[in-house]
């Protein structure tokens, strides 16, 4: 009797697992998706320089949501440097440029501040929600898009529709790779 019991736990915990792992997945999906117009938005960058999303029309557009607490944003951010050098000044076949625009999802201003310094996240466009007053994942931008966790990254093309959403780093350097103008010597 004991062992048919156990074997009825064991079968209970796998599906409460699948469950929750089902739930959380859908849970933690973004609300916005590829083809879908991202919204606009006004932030305010570090240097206190308000900025509208729809300011970088034309360009491929990286909307980078991170945290300064987020081990794997912190741990991502070399590869995202790499992504601005390699491409912040290139010229593509359909687009005027690519920037990077990473809106923080933070507690502490300072925090934030000096982990843009740290880090060496050289793009201008370092942005927090003008009236979230740092209330970590409920603000307006995080919630425009659904964004329950982090890093999430959105990457969108020049008329801001969104093209892959967490789309692996190098998937998105091999994208824009393909889509740079080649130049004649």
């Amino acid at each position: 009797m004991k062992k048919k019991n156990l074997i009825n736990y064991l079968i209970l915990l796998v599906v409460a697992s699948g469950i929750f792992t089902v739930a959380k997945h859908f849970y933690s999906k973004p609300s916005v998706n590829d083809g879908e117009k991202a919204p606009d938005f006004v932030a305010v960058s570090h240097e206190n320089l308000g900025f509208k999303l729809s300011d970088m029309k034309g360009k491929y557009v990286l909307l980078d949501f991170w945290g300064s607490w987020c081990g794997p944003c912190i741990s991502g951010a070399p590869a995202l440097i790499s992504l601005y050098e390699k491409y912040g000044n290139a010229r593509f076949k359909e687009a005027e440029g690519f920037t990077i625009v990473s809106v923080a999802v933070e507690k502490d201003k300072q925090r934030w501040v000096s982990a843009i310094e740290r880090l060496g996240l050289t793009w201008p466009y370092q942005a927090i929600d003008p009236v979230s007053n740092f209330k970590f994942f409920d603000s307006p931008i995080a919630n425009d898009y659904g964004v329950k966790q982090l890093p999430t990254k959105f990457l969108l093309d020049g008329d801001r529709r969104i093209i892959a959403v967490d789309m692996p780093l190098e998937e998105v350097d091999k994208f824009l790779a393909e889509k740079m103008l080649v130049t004649g010597h």
